[in-house]
């Protein structure tokens, strides 16, 4: 239950002044449900002013507010703009430039005659001083004060700046005063502000030490959630398992593991024989062979009489594991099951049966495995693909299907940088597999210019006659009015016309009949060139596919490149991946291609791609599972996080956990930002 001290940051938007159905929409667009929501909506930039007595004292391009007398409106002659014709106190001139409709709201505030303070940015229009749109209109200079400096919202359609602004206002005004959950040490060393004066001054300006307290509080929230999650989870009793080793000396592997294959399995033994259930991630870049490891792992689990799942994302990617782990398991009498969302009828109760009366030893499927309905005779071990679709919340769901908590193995193809794993899965024990198996052949990796469009095709025609396939991905699915970007529709239809029935397309917004339909023809080799959007970027896996052409390779991130690039390389014939490059690329983008061309290290990729974005976007646009952050920007967690780490760890094991004084504010901070799931873990939380 939501301590009583937050009930008024919970309150909805409703209540606010001003806000009905109308305006409820947009702000549900921007997350904004909630005071709290509205109070933590930090502004983007600000806007600074000067207010100048005259337009002598200002520069072109400056915001200014200044005071002026309106002397004559100008309605267009045509479809033109409305100018308001003005002066300052020295009679220098200054037109105020409205489009559209807008001019009906400036004769209503600029009547002629009056003087009026504006605010707005001063442009020069051929020889005339301009403002277009000012910004804000008053009657006196003091009722601008206040925009100086002016917070720059993220906004949605329907949202105004000055409608953001004011709804923040009214949140800020319930801020309530909170007990401090920061260490005193720390907080007096980083010289922060007090919780609700941080949020405050965040919203004023005033940047630095505000806006790094309110990161640090997501980072320690997020922190001490998950090592609440790991202590609850060493509490909890699983079923120990002891394999004989029986079944894995029956599988007959067309390759010799890696030595990091052979580590990570030690690590998954030695955990799953204890008492306390296993939480450990298995992180390996692309074709470093994890699914080896998770069918391992799940064999020690029916070695030892008891039953494992593994959870897939995508119905696709469910159906390529079980074909996979059914070859490769072939010969060792395990029964592998597949369960999914569209299994119905006596195909469905049979596999339900099944799993209750423990015939079936392995089951591989979405979250269809892990409904209500589903029961299992003895669910001891968990592996979840492609972690980063499946959050915390769905782990402990998964955690109470069996008859004890479940061993768990969280798997990632996404390789992420240390920082951000611990960000991520700071709960769980981590196993990285950074070597690739022998006599995999790297892929041949080339940039190429947009303009030479005619010769990749052409080059694909030479490499269809070979009886080989190729991949075609873009950045988007259709072409936007305002943009010339590839896209996925446009691209098939051109390629349509040259190949026939020879390209399908796959994209995230085809009916999954549809989507399953053209990836079969595909992976069967009826089609032989996928072209597709990034929905392609796991869980494909068509060994005579090896040409992979990227179309706009500048848009994507590195990690993204990589994954991608991952699809081919996949059999025994050499790879070749087409960067096809635009016209214009910024410096970064540069250096992105040149280390695609440089290396195929998922890993040292991952750790050049943070440091190239710096403070932008985190992997991409969310693509790589990114961070579970709205606040912390990627500098703040590669410098705070360790802190925030350390002090969770010091609350946990020395401050008496949540019971201490300081523990109590530290439940505020878990319910203030939503990780209460953590608080749930304790008895009587």
């Amino acid at each position: 239950m939501r301590p009583e001290a937050l009930n008024s940051l919970f309150v909805e938007v409703d209540a606010l002044d001003g806000v009905g159905p109308k305006l409820r929409r947009p702000l549900e667009k921007l997350g904004l449900t909630r005071l709290r929501d509205l109070a933590y909506h930090l502004p983007d930039r600000f806007v600074e002013r000067r207010a100048v007595e005259n337009l002598d004292d200002a520069g072109v391009g400056e915001n200014i507010i200044v005071a002026l007398t309106v002397r004559e409106h100008r309605a267009p002659a045509g479809r033109g703009p409305f100018r308001v014709i003005a002066e300052d106190v020295a009679g220098n001139v200054c037109t105020l430039t409205y489009f559209g409709r807008a001019s009906y709201t400036a004769r209503k505030l600029l009547p002629v005659g009056e003087t009026r303070w504006i605010a707005g940015r001063l442009d020069q229009y051929g020889q005339m001083l301009q403002i277009v749109h000012p910004e804000h209109v008053a009657e006196s200079g003091s009722a601008l004060h206040g925009q100086l400096c002016e917070a720059v919202y993220p906004l949605s359609e329907g949202l105004t700046q000055g409608r953001v602004s004011g709804l923040v206002q009214q949140a800020l005004k319930v801020l309530p005063e909170m007990p401090e959950w920061i260490e005193p040490g720390l907080l007096a060393k980083m010289k922060w502000p007090v919780w609700r004066e941080a949020l405050l001054e965040a919203h004023k300006g005033v940047n630095g030490p505000a806006r790094d307290r309110l990161a640090y509080d997501e980072l320690l929230a997020n922190a001490l959630a998950l090592m609440l999650v790991r202590e609850s989870n060493r509490a909890q009793s699983g079923t120990p398992l002891a394999g004989d080793g029986s079944l894995r000396a029956k599988l007959r592997l067309p390759f010799e593991l890696t030595g990091a294959q052979k580590r990570s399995i030690a690590e998954i033994e030695g955990d799953v024989a204890q008492k306390s259930p296993m939480l450990r991630l298995l992180q390996g870049d692309v074709g470093s062979g994890k699914t080896v490891v998770a069918l391992s792992s799940m064999l020690i689990a029916v070695e030892a009489g008891a039953q494992a799942a593994l959870l897939a994302p995508t119905e696709i990617l469910a159906r390529q594991h079980h074909e996979t782990l059914s070859r490769m398991a072939q010969g060792t009498g395990v029964e592998i099951a597949l369960l999914t969302g569209r299994d119905k009828g006596k195909a469905r109760e049979s596999i339900l049966m099944g799993l209750i009366d423990g015939s079936i030893d392995i089951v591989v499927g979405t979250h269809a495995i892990f409904q209500d309905t589903v029961s299992y005779k003895n669910l001891a071990l968990v592996v979840i693909d492609e972690q980063h679709r499946f959050g915390v919340g769905q782990r402990l769901m998964l955690a109470r299907k069996g008859r004890r908590t479940p061993h768990t193995l969280a798997m990632t193809a996404t390789p992420i940088p240390r920082t951000l794993t611990l960000a991520q899965y700071g709960e769980m024990e981590v196993s990285r597999l950074d070597e690739l198996p022998p006599g995999r052949q790297a892929i041949d990796t080339r940039v190429v210019s947009v303009e030479r469009m005619e010769d990749v095709v052409g080059a694909i025609a030479r490499h269809l006659e070979t009886g080989q396939q190729a991949y075609w991905v873009c950045p988007m699915v259709r072409e936007s009015e305002s943009d010339d970007l590839a896209a996925a529709e446009a691209r098939y239809a051109t390629l349509k016309e040259r190949f026939g029935e020879d390209v399908v397309l796959v994209h995230g917004q085809l009916k999954p009949e549809a989507k399953d339909a053209a990836m079969e023809r595909f992976s069967g080799g009826d089609a032989k060139v996928l072209v597709a959007t990034t929905v392609i970027e796991v869980g494909v896996d068509v060994p005579n596919a090896t040409l992979m052409v990227i179309e706009q390779a500048e848009r994507f991130g590195l990690a993204q490149l990589h994954q991608l690039r991952g699809r081919v390389g996949r059999g025994s014939e050499k790879s070749t991946c087409l960067l096809l490059r635009g016209q214009q690329l910024s410096e970064t983008a540069r250096q992105r291609l040149a280390l695609m061309r440089e290396t195929q290290d998922g890993f040292r990729l991952a750790e050049e791609d943070l440091e190239l974005r710096g403070g932008g976007e985190l992997l991409g646009t969310r693509q790589s599972g990114d961070t579970p952050f709205r606040l912390a920007t990627l500098e703040q967690i590669q410098k705070l996080l360790p802190l925030a780490h350390d002090d969770a760890r010091l609350l946990i094991e020395r401050d008496g956990g949540l019971s201490g004084p300081r523990g109590e504010a530290a439940r505020l901070l878990l319910y203030l930002f939503e990780r209460d799931w953590g608080v749930q873990l304790l008895r009587g939380g």
